[in-house]
């Protein structure tokens, strides 16, 4: 049976409101000819002319934080407990089989910004798609941030899983979940103002919190949640092994077989 694979990964790149600035990337790009004097510092004598077509290598040099581009984060990201105090885990330590398995999308696309879902609502979609969550289910939310992405509005669009719709999940089995926003949880410009109202820091990133009381991680900044399914494929989502760190990019992708509908 033949299988198709739709990316759904942000590329990582300049001058794209993707991050708030203090944590956007940084790529330098080094072409085939600037990178020339590096090539020729590794062979005494010689020289440009040498070099077919007077070329050396093209690289790039990254600056980067881990949680820049399509990245998944490790419950210590949340929390430096999980499991209602077990040490949490890094991403070098997620196990590597909660990462490919299959996926179900839920499409949160007309909640407004800065929405909290709740637990009801992740139950009425399960409903709707006609899904029944099974254990290690990797459960992606479609957002407005979707299409937002590569716009100035991309950091404050979408809504966000709050703590009672994380917890839904995580009570059945998923351990590892996703979203096309900038954040698991509500945009902060909107969760900032409900702070300025109650003074309650509990709402603050409630939706990561949840790990505290069931380890988890997710994915963050997923795109291209619109050409999938709601259920019928596997995701794939690898973390690059960084020592003791809160979290490691990834190529997410959804695999389907050809007679999977869309």
């Amino acid at each position: 049976m033949s299988r198709r694979f739709i990316d759904i990964s942000v590329p990582l790149e300049n001058d794209v409101a993707s991050d708030p600035a203090a944590y956007r990337p940084r790529i330098d790009y080094i072409d085939h000819n600037r990178s020339v004097a590096e090539l020729l510092a590794f062979f005494p004598g010689l020289t440009k002319e040498d070099l077919p077509d007077g070329e050396a290598w093209a690289i790039e040099r990254i600056e980067l934080i881990t949680h820049n581009g399509t990245h998944l984060d490790a419950p210590y990201h949340f929390a430096s407990t999980m499991n209602r105090g077990e040490r949490a885990i890094t991403i070098d330590e997620v196990p590597l089989d909660w990462c490919f398995r299959p996926g179900v999308k839920l499409d949160f696309r007309h909640f407004p910004d800065g929405y909290v879902v709740s637990a009801d609502d992740v139950a009425s979609e399960l409903r709707r798609i006609n899904h029944e969550l099974q254990p290690f289910d990797i459960v992606v939310v479609n957002t407005r941030a979707g299409s937002a992405y590569g716009h100035d509005d991309y950091l404050a669009a979408g809504c966000g899983m709050g703590f009672e719709a994380t917890l839904y999940l995580l009570e059945r089995g998923v351990r590892l979940t996703g979203t096309d926003g900038w954040s698991w949880d509500a945009p902060f410009a909107h969760t900032a103002r409900r702070y300025a109202q109650t003074g309650d820091g509990r709402i603050i990133w409630e939706g990561h919190k949840a790990g505290r009381a069931i380890g988890y991680c997710h994915l963050e900044k997923l795109h291209n949640l619109e050409a999938l399914p709601s259920h019928g494929f596997t995701i794939s989502c690898f973390p690059v092994k960084i020592r003791a760190a809160s979290a490691g990019w990834t190529r997410a992708v959804a695999i389907l077989d050809d007679a999977t509908p869309v």
